[in-house]
């Protein structure tokens, strides 16, 4: 949203995310132009020899080489997305012109810590000295953290209610994207003043603003990446204030170390069948057991069936459904729309 609204006010943005859907590129973008294959081999064999001396990390390559491209093709402005975490995350070698935090949801939390406070401590590790730092976390105790760390840090401090994003029409789907929306409003107000983004900017970028693989519908192919409760817990309340043709059927893979009966038993009530299934790419320590996925959501009631073959699952989850939702990890998806003609990000 927020890179959105910087080209509509007139700026060459770069923007740097993570994970990808289908193709490495699409995680370093300027001016919605993924960086080239030849750009990708270049970075890297450029930062090769240092890497290996180092035993960087593949997120710290990624991250270096990110960075040496947008700046390569004149970014402006970089919208940067912390990958794990904040404190200790790659990506906070950076000194921002501001920071912003939506929610806090428990993930990663064999890195980042058990419970939300942990966790929250982790991502205000990314609060400096002078640069302003703005959350629409809902929770006040997991608020507070946020507050106490970032003042620590030297940074001023501002939560943002999410009223701040009614109003506004919004490119992107679901009711929680409207305290999204309040986060990008904020963050675009609190930019230093060569920036100067008007009111008329911000309309028109949060209108456009796209991102493959979120609440995405493409006919009656429907992509949503939730890995997590939360992410699952968003995805419901859109579809429950969104008018698809029913019936709905979800594929679904999930990784194990995720908390996947929750989540089945979340989106259960919100379709009308689920085929669980593996996703291809996902890696083989992670893969859950679909027999015991299977057993668990038939033994606690919920209409699943199972299809270990991923190509098998989407053809009949396409045959029997007027909305096929593909969700439960970014492999996933990932995997469906490289499968599913005209779908995948990069065309």
């Amino acid at each position: 949203m927020l890179a959105s609204v910087m080209r509509a006010a007139g700026f060459r943005v770069g923007l740097y995310t993570s994970p990808h859907l289908v193709s490495f590129r699409e995680r370093v973008v300027v001016d919605g132009v993924a960086i080239s294959e030849s750009a990708v081999a270049a970075w890297v064999g450029r930062l090769e020899e240092v890497a290996i001396e180092r035993e960087a990390s593949f997120f710290e390559i990624t991250t270096a080489a990110a960075f040496a491209d947008l700046a390569a093709r004149g970014a402006e402005i970089a919208i940067i997305e912390v990958g794990l975490g904040g404190r200790l995350d790659s990506t906070n070698v950076l000194t921002p012109v501001a920071c912003g935090v939506t929610r806090i949801a428990l993930e990663h939390t064999d890195y980042l810590g058990p419970d939300l406070a942990g966790i929250a401590r982790e991502k205000a590790g990314i609060a400096k000295p002078g640069v302003p730092f703005v959350t629409t976390e809902p929770d006040d105790g997991v608020a507070a953290v946020l507050e106490a760390e970032a003042r620590s840090r030297g940074a001023p401090f501002e939560r943002v209610p999410v009223a701040r994003g009614a109003g506004f029409a919004l490119g992107l789907a679901g009711p929680h994207q409207v305290a999204n929306a309040a986060l990008v409003v904020r963050l675009a107000e609190l930019l230093p003043p060569r920036f100067g983004v008007n009111e008329a900017a911000v309309r028109s970028g949060l209108r456009d603003a796209r991102l493959p693989g979120r609440f995405d519908r493409r006919g009656r192919w429907l992509f949503d990446v939730a890995h997590n409760p939360d992410g699952i817990r968003s995805l419901v309340s859109a579809l429950r204030v969104t008018s698809v043709p029913r019936p709905v059927v979800a594929v679904v893979s999930i990784l194990r170390d995720k908390a996947w009966r929750e989540m089945l038993e979340l989106l259960a009530p919100a379709v009308d069948a689920m085929m669980l299934t593996r996703a291809p790419s996902a890696p083989a320590d992670r893969v859950w057991s679909l027999e015991e996925a299977e057993a668990w959501a038939r033994s606690a009631g919920l209409p699943v069936s199972a299809e270990s073959d991923f190509d098998q699952a989407l053809a009949l989850a396409g045959r029997g459904a007027a909305t096929a939702l593909v969700t439960g990890s970014f492999h996933t998806v990932g995997d469906a729309m490289a499968r599913l003609p005209g779908v995948a990000p990069l065309g």
